[in-house]
């Protein structure tokens, strides 16, 4: 675990995981020591999250980018389904 943990594989924009701090508190808490649970309420109280600075390099990587895009595109969609379904019909 401490040395995916190096490599990034719990990192909030590193990992290939979608809920990387999330897993990593599941296997701290299979691990079930007295260090691993209180390692994962650190997770939990967010002390091992990425820093703005983290943050700004990957919404400005091609990741990051194309993940923004994807979004808004899928709420761009949404909304156009929602704005279909609520049009009145006509008789």
């Amino acid at each position: 675990m401490a040395a995916r943990a190096a490599e990034g594989y719990y990192h909030d924009y590193l990992s290939p995981l979608a809920m990387p701090e999330k897993m990593l508190c599941d296997e701290l808490m299979s691990a079930g020591t007295s260090a691993a649970l209180a390692l994962c309420e650190r997770v939990k109280q967010g002390d091992y999250d990425a820093s703005e600075e983290e943050e700004e390099a990957w919404a400005a990587s091609p990741e990051g980018v194309a993940a923004m895009q994807a979004f808004a595109g899928a709420i761009h969609s949404k909304e156009s389904l929602t704005r279909l379904r609520l049009r009145p019909t006509r008789a």
